[in-house]
């Protein structure tokens, strides 16, 4: 069994610490700076609470921690954590500027502990099962590929989460809005089937969500080698629904999240041929990674996002708020942050 610090226990920080509960491995402490929000978890999910993660960590009584606060403290606490010789999850995005990454990348090296952050999609069995095809080669290379998507994102918080206004949602610098909050899982994942985006052009707004001023509504067109790539994506829409399609010149593959297929449809095919999987409640894909991290501390092989692959999303994410600032088109490799 092995004894967890889940820092940060707002809405995604609740869902970890339960989920690291549920694999029967780990035994999570929650840690926050708000005692009434720690109360409610103890209370909840009968588990331990600390308000000082450095002295908690110091204490040494934990094999791994979990880093839920706002973005722009991931990568300093990650670097203090592995310097503690604990291995690391991050959630997303791993930062908001590109301030201190490679050294944390050297840090992890230096240290041998295992870091990785929490981009859940790799974990979707639908989803592995539409990148194994398209790496296949099958239907030829992927010439386009598009990503229909958006919900209500209040409505996905529990009843008793701090309003998203009051969160780090409202702030960019905090990695806030929907690039850095939503859009990233999307491209974090397209980029593990398609490669890195080269550049972007990024056209944003916000047009709905109460109480904020940040991007609800985003459009990017991004070049991934020789191929095109549309994003659209919104916070505000009644439907949680989400549609990936990539075009070959032999046929197209279609992911339609929302209604648990994917499929392919080949050039003179009458119709798409779908495979479907199971329904699963959402905590099962966390439950997944959170077994898939304590496979990797027990020194197991799994899959989950490396810190070079969430350092080029980042750039993604940075190269997407400065299009949109500049109206410009943006090359990934060129931000600066």
């Amino acid at each position: 069994m092995h004894s967890l610090l889940v820092i940060g226990c707002g809405s995604i920080g609740e869902r970890h610490l339960r989920c690291f509960q549920a694999t029967g491995r780990a035994q999570p402490t929650a840690c926050d700076a708000s005692p009434a929000l720690l109360q409610t978890i103890a209370k909840t999910y009968q588990v331990p609470t600390a308000t000082d993660w450095q002295q908690a960590l110091a204490n040494g009584k934990f094999d791994a921690a979990v880093i839920c606060t706002p973005a722009h403290l991931h990568v300093p606490m990650a670097m203090q954590i592995l310097k503690m010789g604990i291995p690391v999850l991050i959630e997303k995005p791993l930062s908001q500027s590109l301030g201190g990454i490679e050294e944390l990348i050297q840090l992890r090296d230096a240290s041998r502990k295992v870091a990785v952050v929490a981009y859940v999609l790799h974990v979707f069995p639908i989803l592995s099962q539409v990148r194994d095809f398209l790496r296949s080669g099958t239907l030829g290379p992927v010439l386009h590929a598009t990503s229909l998507s958006g919900q209500n994102f209040p409505s996905g918080r529990p009843a008793h989460a701090v309003h998203y206004s009051k969160t780090y949602y409202r702030d960019r610098k905090m990695g806030g809005g929907a690039i850095q909050d939503a859009l990233t899982h999307t491209a974090n994942w397209m980029e593990s089937v398609l490669g890195p985006t080269d550049s972007l052009i990024c056209d944003c707004a916000h047009l709905a969500l109460p109480e904020v001023t940040v991007e609800d509504t985003v459009n990017i067109c991004a070049r991934n080698g020789g191929t095109l790539v549309n994003y659209s994506l919104n916070q505000f829409q009644a439907p949680n629904e989400s549609t990936l399609q990539f075009n070959t010149a032999q046929g197209s593959v279609r992911v339609d999240l929302h209604l648990r297929r994917w499929g392919w449809f080949r050039l003179g095919d009458k119709d798409w041929t779908w495979n479907e999987v199971p329904a699963v409640e959402r905590d099962t894909h966390f439950t997944e990674q959170a077994n898939r991290f304590l496979d990797l501390i027990e020194g197991k092989p799994a899959q989950l996002c490396s810190l070079e692959a969430a350092l080029q999303t980042l750039r993604f994410n940075l190269a997407a708020l400065q299009s949109a600032e500049s109206g410009s088109r943006v090359a990934c490799a060129t931000v600066k942050g």
